[in-house]
């Protein structure tokens, strides 16, 4: 056997181990460059991981660290009543903050809750500044409002849920929502919203467009939305319009609520569009039949219609002609003698014949008289008088032969009329609650 096969001979308790120099390592033992290989982390530190696993009471974060950081449940999210398994998922990146480097069991304790708090803070301040939008998830319905996730626990009062105040907030549950910022305190923790700012914002074109679309004189269906005092609010499915009292019917309203309910469903006629003020005057009474449009279309100056008196005034007397249709016989069409006082010739409840004089379907004036009535004998007998046909515009106008009044005659009736519409002007103000004319609804 050859020299160079000499060395297979050494005998096991002759062999001597190789040593190994420090320097193979760096100057670092095993356990110090573990050390350095790994992530440092402080109490307070912004860290970053994946998860790793996920249990009922507390979610496992990979951060880089010697052992894996833990987050509790009620560090995971403000919403505690929801499981981590529904919050989290295998392999979410997730940022948290350190808590606590080290606990009694020797744990790294994060917060991803307190994480996403301090970046909320600064994500909220910034959209304020802007004056920007926030979205979250309603998760809770307090007394005053709704309780919305946005990062933080932001407070969206009930008044300001929807345009109109809603009464249940309970279906808002789970529901995202966009809002507005309206209060902002970071030393209170407090953070107010309001989603009908923001839906005021993003509606106005949508507003300015419907208003744009909508034309006097065209009919169209609603919803009453609100009653008040003086009028019915009218939903039209972008927007909302008022029916003035004297718009919801022919006939003499005491207050809207005799007429109209919350919820109804009407066919209204668009009376005016203010695009400045961005109002919809809407009218009821104008999609019925006008019971005066109707009355000038059966009966013609000159002709004797039966009726009853329905109230004195110092100047005359009104008398019911026709459904909700009142005349007035002035002090001086009574009587063929000197009248003082309208109770001389008549009294309310009394049924009588009256002779029209003059129609002012216009102004919505019927001018009636008594003593013309009584002209010529028997009064039956005139009004079976055949009068040949009816003298009237299309307007329903008359313009036929008039019955002329003298002119002292002539403007005692006007004046009359103009101190009953005073009268009644003085009546709506008090209704309205306003001084001026000028302060009555439209």
């Amino acid at each position: 056997m050859s020299d160079t096969n000499t060395e297979t001979n050494i005998l096991p308790e002759d062999y001597t181990p190789r040593e190994i120099a420090v320097n193979d390592l760096g100057s670092q033992t095993l356990e110090d460059a573990f050390e350095a290989s790994m992530v440092q982390v402080e109490d307070g530190q912004l860290v970053a991981g994946s998860v790793v696993k996920i249990d009922r009471e507390e979610v496992l974060l990979d951060i880089g660290f010697k052992s894996e950081g833990v987050i509790p449940r009620k560090e995971l999210s403000i919403r505690n009543d929801v499981p981590p398994s529904e919050l989290v998922s295998l392999g979410d990146q997730l940022e948290a903050l350190v808590i606590q480097k080290e606990d009694k069991e020797g744990r790294l304790i994060l917060s991803k809750k307190r994480a996403q708090y301090e970046k909320a803070w600064g994500d909220v301040q910034r959209v304020k500044e802007a004056d920007g939008m926030v979205k979250g998830l309603v998760i809770e319905v307090v007394k005053g409002g709704l309780i919305v996730d946005i990062g933080l626990r932001g407070f969206l009062p009930a008044s300001l849920v929807e345009l109109r105040r809603v009464r249940d907030l309970q279906p808002y549950i789970g529901m995202e929502l966009e809002a507005k910022i309206i209060e902002l305190d970071k030393n209170r923790n407090n953070v107010v919203l309001s989603r009908r700012a923001f839906l005021e914002e993003t509606q106005k074109e949508q507003r300015e467009e419907f208003l744009d679309l909508l034309k006097p004189g065209e009919r169209r269906k609603g919803v009453i939305s609100s009653v008040v005092n003086f009028g019915a609010f009218v939903d039209l499915g972008g927007m909302d319009g008022l029916i003035h009292v004297s718009e919801l019917s022919w006939q003499h309203v005491d207050h809207p609520s005799a007429v109209v309910t919350i919820g109804d469903e009407v066919d209204v006629e668009v009376l005016e569009v203010d695009l400045d003020r961005e109002r919809i005057s809407l009218s009821l009474k104008a999609t019925q039949k006008d019971p005066w449009k109707e009355f000038a279309d059966s009966h013609r100056v000159g002709e004797l219609v039966y009726g009853r008196v329905t109230k004195l005034v110092p100047f005359g007397s009104f008398v019911q002609v026709g459904d909700n249709i009142e005349g007035l016989v002035h002090i001086s069409e009574m009587s063929e003698h000197h009248v003082e006082l309208p109770e001389q010739v008549v009294t309310p409840g009394e049924e009588l014949w009256v002779k029209i004089i003059e129609v002012d379907l216009e102004r919505r004036r019927i001018s009636l008289s008594v003593k013309q009535a009584a002209e010529g004998g028997v009064v039956a007998e005139e009004y079976q008088e055949h009068f040949g046909e009816q003298n009237y515009d299309t307007e329903g106008n008359y313009i036929g032969t008039a019955i002329e009044l003298d002119p002292e005659a002539a403007a005692e009736l006007d004046e009359a009329w103009s101190a009953y519409e005073q009268s009644e002007q003085a009546r709506l103000m008090g209704d309205a609650g306003v001084e001026d004319a000028e302060e009555l609804p439209e």
